[in-house]
């Protein structure tokens, strides 16, 4: 079933990860995709792959400009969006929290929480004038049961997912939905920032010991879930903390 047919979405950080599976689900489920991520040609190659469907755009999600000519670009290409994903994201490697720098902090929060601002303050107006929407962004179980080392990525994303909810409570009487997906730690480029040291079948099975079920998050995992909150089947939730964990946060 193309549950997502002829939707319009936006995907930050599609060139990988996460935001790659989540853009490639999202155009097989029939909907028509602006893939933007700071790496172009990623974004690019992967457009390729999905067809007419897809469209890649170069976007800093930390930036405003560039947000802005983003959600242009797919008025112009495709129509207002009537789905966001913000899945762009960043971290710090695990570290005694004293230990992370100033630069560092500044960052993780400039592309974690003040994109969302920066997305929120340009797409809300459009899609109040066409009267829906629907905003995804992807917190993270850090955000609900912290790992240590991870101090100042667990406290972006707790904003994350305090936000989504508090977005939903304000944007309910537009129709505009927002939820937040909260995987555990996943099979991507970031897994040995976030276990501190290198990733082998060893050192895994101290992370995997606090998952019931046993495996860290796959991409396909949280795209199954984005497809599902995207799509009509989800059209009377909204301020969800969607925990994709594996049973991680129980």
């Amino acid at each position: 079933m193309r549950k997502l047919q002829d939707k319009i979405a936006i995907v930050t950080g599609a060139g990988s990860g996460f935001g790659a599976a989540i853009a490639s689900f999202f155009s097989d489920s029939g909907a028509k995709v602006i893939l933007a991520d700071i790496n172009y040609q990623a974004v690019k190659e992967l457009s390729d792959k999905l067809g007419k469907s897809a469209r890649p755009f170069k976007a800093n999600v930390a930036i405003k400009k560039d947000i802005d000519e983003l959600v242009n670009y797919c008025e112009a290409e495709f129509g207002i969006p009537e789905i966001v994903v913000n899945n762009a994201g960043t971290t710090h490697k695990n570290m005694s929290l004293l230990d992370v720098n100033e630069a560092t902090f500044d960052r993780i929060f400039s592309v974690n929480v003040k994109s969302l601002f920066h997305m929120t303050q340009r797409v809300v107006p459009s899609m109040r004038r066409a009267g829906r929407g629907n905003i995804i962004n992807i917190g993270s179980v850090a955000g609900i049961r912290p790992r240590p080392g991870l101090t100042w990525y667990n406290g972006s994303k707790g904003a994350v997912n305090t936000l989504s909810k508090s977005l939903a409570i304000e944007l309910g009487p537009d129709n505009i939905r927002v939820n937040v997906i909260c995987p555990v730690m996943g099979e991507t480029a970031l897994l040995e920032d976030f276990m501190g040291m290198k990733d082998t079948p060893e050192n895994r099975k101290k992370f995997l010991a606090s998952i019931p079920l046993g495996r860290l998050a796959k991409p396909s995992d949280v795209a199954k879930a984005a497809v599902f909150l995207a799509s009509d089947d989800a059209e009377f939730l909204t301020g969800i903390e969607f925990p994709v964990d594996g049973g991680r946060i129980i």
